[in-house]
C-alpha cells in the first residue's frame, strides 16, 4: 500500500509547463487520501481558465498509479479556496521571485 508521502513524492513529477515548477512546490495539491489501494488527489490550478487542466489529471493518474499497491487513482480539481502565491513553498517563491 502506498503512503501519503509516497504519493506526494510521485506528484512532484507533475510540472506546470509555464512556471517550470512542480504542483507540490507550487501549493496546487490540496489533499491526498490513501484508502488501501485507492488514492484520491484534490488539486487546483493557478487560475480557473488555465488550459492545462486535462493534462494535469492525466499526469496525476499516470505518476500515482505507478506506485506499488495503487489500484485506482481519482483526481478532483477544485477552486476553493482559490490558489494564491502565498501557498507556494519557500523554494518556489524564491525561484519565482516572490
Amino acid at each position: 500500500m502506498a503512503t501519503v508521502d509516497e504519493v506526494e513524492k510521485a506528484l512532484t513529477n507533475v510540472i506546470d509547463p509555464e512556471l517550470g515548477l512542480d504542483f507540490v512546490e507550487l501549493g496546487l495539491i490540496y489533499g491526498i487520501e490513501v484508502n488501501g489501494g485507492s488514492v484520491s488527489v484534490t488539486y487546483t490550478l493557478t487560475t480557473p481558465a488555465c488550459p492545462i487542466g486535462p493534462m494535469v489529471a492525466q499526469q496525476i493518474e499516470e505518476f500515482v498509479s505507478e506506485l506499488e499497491g495503487v489500484e485506482s487513482v481519482e483526481s478532483s480539481m477544485i477552486f476553493t479556496p482559490p490558489w494564491s502565491p502565498e501557498m507556494m513553498s519557500e523554494d518556489a517563491k524564491f525561484a519565482l521571485g516572490y
